[in-house]
């Protein structure tokens, strides 16, 4: 059986939730209660040594420690439906956008409030090594992000899903990154970004994006 290391209040996690969700994979799922540093402790240093989550145990046995392994895992294990794409410009152009979605949506909302929390003083990065807070990189974080907003709504002017006319995982983690900027008191404006808008309403009508 498929075990998810899981945080049901974290960004990271939801998407390989989303992601079991969608294919349709039965598996089971441990909580990792992140509030209480649990994901610190040596039990589960001893299953993930990157003190992160999400963590997949597969069907092989094999512990798979961040996004990017489980959905090439997911994929290549689970290939129906297909959320990586099938041809080789789909799977370019889904590849671009998922990257996008994660690096200038989620890592900015990261940047942003891992470098203004008190409660993340000295944890500005996730993972077993402590580093301390830049102010700056939280300023620049909620510019980068407000810029992915723009952009991710003129991008979506005209089209159902983020990449290649079909929902992928770049959708997965648009979603995760528009729903998670609310802890860092950003989030959609009806005048500003009605095409992200109209396209996260029709997202919330997939079962998997409740989880």
């Amino acid at each position: 059986m498929i075990t998810l290391y899981d945080c049901a209040t974290a960004p990271s996690p939801r998407r390989a939730r989303m992601l079991l969700a969608e294919k349709g994979v039965a598996h089971e799922t441990v909580q990792i209660d992140l509030r209480q540093g649990e994901q610190m402790g040596e039990a589960y240093r001893a299953i993930n040594p990157q003190c992160t989550v999400p963590a997949l145990r597969t069907e092989e046995g094999v512990v798979l420690t961040d996004n990017a392994a489980i959905a090439a895992y997911l994929e290549a294990r689970f290939p129906e439906p297909p959320l990586m794409g099938q041809s080789p410009t789909d799977k370019a152009e889904i590849a671009s956008w998922h990257w996008r979605a994660e690096f200038e949506g989620l890592m900015a909302i990261a940047e942003a409030l891992r470098n203004s929390s008190p409660a993340m003083a000295r944890r500005a990065l996730p993972g077993p090594v402590n580093y301390e807070q830049i102010p700056a990189l939280a300023e620049r974080g909620l510019h980068r992000l407000q810029q992915f907003f723009s952009e991710l709504n003129a991008h979506l002017e005209g089209r159902r899903f983020v990449a290649a006319e079909q929902f992928s995982i770049a959708d997965i983690t648009a979603v995760v990154a528009v729903d998670f900027a609310r802890v860092v008191k950003v989030k959609p404006d009806a005048e500003q970004h009605p095409h992200l808008l109209r396209w996260r309403a029709d997202m919330a009508q997939r079962p998997a994006m409740a989880l």
